[in-house]
């Protein structure tokens, strides 16, 4: 109400902009989650030989970047038919060939 929105800007309160004024977030110019846990699932593997990764497992990558690779293979598993053909291929290529 007009009233509300006077009393409001008297306190200091600005409204927001209309949706369509603010502007959409930009991604991080690094790689996506997808991309992350491929890295660390690799950097993984080629450490330990194995792709079984315990859920509470966090990898570090070269960056700095932590991913919680447990976690993301975890739920990267249960939304399997969800994924395009090109990221199962990616995770076939590591020797992960979930049957779907």
């Amino acid at each position: 109400m007009p009233g509300q929105r006077e009393r409001l800007e008297q306190l200091g309160i600005t409204a927001l902009p209309p949706a369509e004024e603010v502007p959409a977030k930009a991604r991080k110019g690094g790689p996506g989650a997808f991309e992350r846990g491929v890295a660390g699932l690799r950097q993984y593997k080629a450490r330990t030989g194995t792709l079984t990764v315990p859920r509470g497992h966090v990898e570090t990558l070269p960056d700095g970047t932590q991913v919680k690779l447990g976690v993301w293979l975890t739920n990267t598993k249960t939304r399997r038919t969800k994924l395009t053909v090109e990221k199962k291929a990616v995770l076939a290529e590591l020797g992960l060939d979930w049957a779907t």
